[in-house]
């Protein structure tokens, strides 16, 4: 059972990336100093939040009551194993995303540049109050502020594709948050209680057709921010925010905020036996299951690559909930490792679109032939965050998916199991194509033209752009010395190397305790202990 202990350290991990923002609008006038500071907050921030995991994995859950509202309802913060899930992957790929992000935006304007590194700074701070949350208020309250801290990271370009996008995010997210506020209301109203509790604590201090209610509502307003169809539309359009923006928001802070919720609310509000008990998880469940099917489906049809990958986001955390619905200690355990393997996995897969955006201009799939010989890191990353989410053996994916089938199976839901195994193979069918087409198809030749007198002069290269005189560039990789550039900015190609090495080494047994983790937080729900 693990013991809460007072500690300041939950409050100075949620504190570290806001004084990061702060150094760096303070530092703007200066780029290589505040490009300094966003990572130092970073690595500062892993290691507040690595610092407790013996401590957690010992049982022990260190925490900070920040303010007591009214008598019995205060704020606070604590680092059980649930939270400590979320918050190493969100503060790992925090330090991963800094350097890349930095060398992602090199050529846009100081100010934007400055604008973008702080709302990213805050947006992680948001993040990591919902992991650490200990009650359902103090959650509800950093669920909305990371919702707001992310609109001007979605909103970043300013033009009015972007403002639309910007709209219909807030419009629903803002909406699945009043609902989340009304079933928070019905659920401390009923039981007077918040606080979380491994198996939950809602009991019979409600009526069935209450627990119904409130669940649903809570449901709702989760699946709006989990991306669950068809309270989806938001997400895709998203993707005209920048690259490390999508990333952000697939791999680490919105939509894994959405999906963690859900592990809350079923493990540490409601708890399975009340669930079991009204039978409504069964219709979270089909949900999720619709949803893995249909947003796979999308995904292949989709020839812009950031969307197909949002689609491929939304069918993947649908995995997660649809794990957390199914109420299986194994299947609850898978969820909470694909929340860590889809984070690294698929961080890779924004990384490479966005290298691939800003080194040769391409976007979109049918440009890719040959790409792979010119960015060989860049796509050889890719591949393998490829195989890692389509679930092949020795990658982290595999691991988590071996579980939720697992999981399906144990608890009599066979249905569960065919589709999630049958996605896998969709899933292959919309990313191992673009691998074909990088490695194993020929780069498009230049067409000659004629010029004159017999002259003959290739035409642009499909991809070219112009330089600030007008100039085609053919976006070979060739430097103005015709020194041929094998990949994109290291700043941006090891991160991504990083995180592609780091979803294979989690499907190698359990190197970095994440199973362990993973399976103490299920044991400790089914158990009914915590």
């Amino acid at each position: 059972m693990a013991s809460a202990d007072t500690s300041l350290l939950p409050l100075l991990v949620v504190l570290a990336p806001t004084v990061t923002a702060v150094g760096v609008v303070l530092a703007r006038r200066r780029p290589d100093l505040r490009d300094s500071v966003l990572v130092a907050g970073a690595v500062l921030t892993f290691a507040l939040v690595a610092s407790m995991l013996p401590r957690v994995l010992a049982g022990e859950s260190p925490t900070t009551e920040l303010v007591e509202l009214l008598p019995g309802m205060s704020l606070a913060l604590r680092m059980d194993g649930m939270a400590l899930v979320f918050a190493l992957l969100a503060a790992f790929l925090w330090v991963l995303a800094s350097p890349y992000a930095i060398g992602y935006l090199r050529g846009d304007g100081a100010d934007n540049q400055t604008r973008f590194m702080a709302f990213y700074a805050v947006c992680l701070s948001t993040a990591f109050g919902v992991a650490m949350a200990a009650d359902l208020l103090t959650f509800f309250i950093f669920y909305e502020l990371l919702t707001v801290a992310t609109y001007p990271l979605v909103t970043h370009k300013g033009d009015a594709k972007a403002i639309a996008a910007g709209r219909r995010y807030l419009g629903y997210l803002v909406s699945g948050g009043a609902l989340v506020l009304i079933g928070t209301t019905i659920v401390y109203q009923q039981t007077g209680e918040l606080a979380f509790r491994a198996g939950g604590f809602v009991g019979d201090t409600m009526s069935s057709a209450l627990v119904v209610v409130a669940f649903l509502l809570f449901a709702v307003g989760f699946g709006t921010k989990a991306g669950l169809m068809p309270l989806h539309a938001w997400l895709p359009s998203a993707m005209v925010a920048p690259t490390p923006v999508s990333a952000l928001l697939h791999a680490v802070a919105v939509v894994k905020a959405g999906v963690f919720a859900f592990g809350r609310l079923i493990g540490f509000v409601f708890g399975p036996v009340t669930l079991a008990s009204v039978g409504i998880h069964h219709v979270l469940a089909a949900v999720a299951a619709t949803t893995i099917v249909v947003a796979s489906l999308i995904a292949l049809r989709q020839d812009h690559l950031k969307r197909r990958l949002a689609y491929s986001t939304i069918a993947h955390l649908a995995y997660i909930v649809l794990g957390f619905a199914l109420l299986s200690e194994t299947a609850f355990e898978g969820s909470l490792l694909h929340i860590i393997n889809h984070g690294a996995l698929k961080i890779t897969l924004f990384f490479a679109a966005g290298a691939l955006h800003v080194h040769l201009h391409l976007d979109h799939v049918s440009e890719l032939d040959g790409v792979g010989r010119r960015m060989p890191f860049t796509m050889g990353a890719f591949a393998l965050a490829s195989l890692g989410l389509a679930g092949l053996p020795l990658m982290g994916g595999f691991l988590s998916k071996w579980h939720l089938v697992l999981g399906a199976f144990e608890g009599g839901s066979t249905w569960a199991a065919l589709v999630m195994t049958g996605a896998g193979l969709l899933t292959a069918g919309y990313l191992f194509p673009v691998v074909h087409r990088a490695f194993f198809r020929a780069a498009p030749a230049p067409a000659p033209v004629s010029v004159g007198h017999g002259a003959v002069q290739p035409e642009p290269h499909p991809h070219a752009h112009e330089d600030a005189h007008g100039d085609a560039h053919a976006d070979s990789g060739a430097d103005h010395h015709g020194r041929v550039s094998r990949d994109a900015d290291p700043r941006m190609v090891v991160p991504l190397v990083v995180t592609a090495s780091l979803g294979l080494l989690l499907g190698l047994g359990d190197p970095l305790g994440v199973l362990e983790l993973a399976r103490g937080v299920a044991a400790a729900v089914f158990g009914g202990a915590g």
